[in-house]
């Protein structure tokens, strides 16, 4: 096999493979033309804008893809990316569709871009840019609460968010629903607890659920469970950070980290204070040098010997020049498409568990359904049935003393008074979304005797539930 990675598919061709694999299985179940149907985009805005920065215009390029409409609204990040184009969006868009309907969002997929080099404009040139092309967006009604909803992504964060809400606000101040034409807001602009950390809370979640199978573990040579795993992660911005962080939460020991400057081994045998490792880099500028660890190529990173290895960065960094030389026992895809179809192919046949970003990374669409939900309510979760609750577990603590005679601690019936928070609440949606999506294509997998990987049989997974919603719109007989 060639290991020229320029001789591999695009990522939309990527992404339509591993569709076309899953597809092929199950093409005897549906009517013509539905498997077609659920794979082409529906809808791509290409648009191109002049922003007036100083004394000069520059023309902005901008996309918007909003796949599937099988479910309404669509939904999907906004990346400020200078790598930004068509076929990425597009990409993009797709996984989403098949994200969605894997953990029983009910979304349609979409995404959207600006084609820039974010660092290099001031606070007040991004926020000109992001509210023309929201601008955009609305004059073509590819936003709105029921149409399409944007999130953060790549390069885009709660304050993009803000601005976006608040433009749209602006043109329809009319809508008592508009705070939920866009997720990712900051918690005081009507955004959700949780949300910052929900990707990498959902690999955390989705990783403790694979690794729990005694059988699939002693195939890798694994005992269950996360703790005393050796961890290495690739990329540590939002996703990547906060994966590293609950993982080190729980048990697991970092042993590697890469950020684009390079990478570090442990050589303490503790494994990383993630923590202390941000503190360094935000001192020096650098994960590089930190007290000891060894410092290599960034690209090293995705060699190391370990039991979990997470590509939290960019897609294609798994590929057929290096696939043969990945020792991760499993990969657990943080990032969108970190793994080439010919790498894939490759880390499979060499006995490698690959858990794949079209479900794995899927927290942040799951939190940011639990804020549109929010927002559509005008209630956040737990105002309603908190105090309730509550008096009903005093109420238990009451009979249990009575009927033992024995009085429960001041400290045990404070912890028992509480009761969950709004945080609470989103992590528990969090982590039964994954747990059960993760249930469905685990079943699909061992089942299924032409399924030979978690990555086909999520994409058969994601096939059935939305030709079952094309089918039950009547749209195919």
């Amino acid at each position: 096999m060639s290991t020229n990675k320029n001789a591999e598919p695009s990522f939309n061709q990527a992404v339509q493979l591993y569709f076309e694999k899953a597809a092929a299985i199950k093409k005897d179940s549906y009517p013509e033309g539905l498997l077609e149907q659920i794979r082409e985009a529906n809808s791509v805005y290409r648009m191109h804008f002049p922003i007036k920065l100083g004394d000069k215009y520059e023309v902005i390029e901008a996309y918007r893809v909003q796949h599937s409409h099988h479910k309404l609204p669509c939904k999907g990040g906004i990346r400020y990316s200078i790598h930004v184009n068509q076929d990425e969006v597009t990409a993009l868009a797709s996984l989403m569709t098949y994200k969605c309907a894997i953990v029983d969002v009910p979304f349609g997929g979409a995404k959207g871009g600006i084609k820039i080099d974010a660092r290099k404009y001031d606070e007040y040139q991004l926020e000109r840019i992001t509210r023309r092309y929201t601008t955009e967006l609305i004059k073509k009604n590819f936003i709105g609460p029921s149409i399409d909803v944007p999130a953060p992504d790549y390069g885009t964060g709660g304050r993009e968010m803000a601005w976006i809400v608040d433009t749209y606000v602006t043109f329809n101040p009319n809508n008592i629903d508009a705070y939920g034409c866009v997720t990712g807001k900051p918690v005081q602009q009507s955004g959700i607890r949780g949300r910052v950390e929900a990707t990498g809370r959902g690999v955390f979640f989705g990783t403790r659920e694979a690794v729990s199978n005694a059988e699939d573990m002693a195939a890798l040579g694994l005992t269950t469970g996360i703790e005393g795993k050796s961890v290495v992660i690739q990329g540590l911005g939002n996703v990547g950070f906060h994966s590293a962080r609950i993982f080190a939460e729980n048990g697991a020991i970092l042993t590697g980290l890469s950020e684009y400057e390079g990478t570090i081994v442990d050589e303490s045998g503790k494994g990383f204070d993630i923590h202390d490792v941000m503190r360094h880099r935000k001192e020096t500028g650098s994960i590089l040098n930190y007290p000891n660890a060894k410092s290599l190529d960034r690209n090293a990173v995705l060699e190391l010997e370990c039991d979990i290895l997470i590509p939290a960065a960019i897609e294609s960094v798994i590929h057929l020049g290096n696939a043969n030389n990945v020792k991760a026992k499993i990969i657990a895809e943080a990032a969108n498409g970190p793994v080439t179809p010919g790498a894939h192919q490759i880390l499979v046949d060499n006995g490698i568990m690959v858990i794949p970003d079209v479900y794995l990374n899927a927290g942040g669409v799951t939190v940011s359904y639990f804020e549109w939900v929010k927002n559509l309510s005008h209630v956040r979760f737990g105002r309603m049935d908190k105090r309730l609750r509550q008096n009903a577990r005093n109420k238990m603590i009451n009979v249990i003393e009575a009927a033992t005679g024995k009085t429960i601690d001041s400290s045990s019936r404070q912890f028992a008074d509480e009761g969950p928070s709004e945080v609470d609440i989103v992590r528990s949606g969090l982590e039964e979304t994954m747990i059960s999506a993760y249930r469905d294509i685990h079943k699909v997998w061992r089942e299924n005797e032409a399924v030979k990987d978690l990555r086909t049989a999520a994409f058969v997974v994601a096939i059935e539930k939305i030709a079952a919603s094309y089918m039950g719109l009547g749209i195919f007989p």
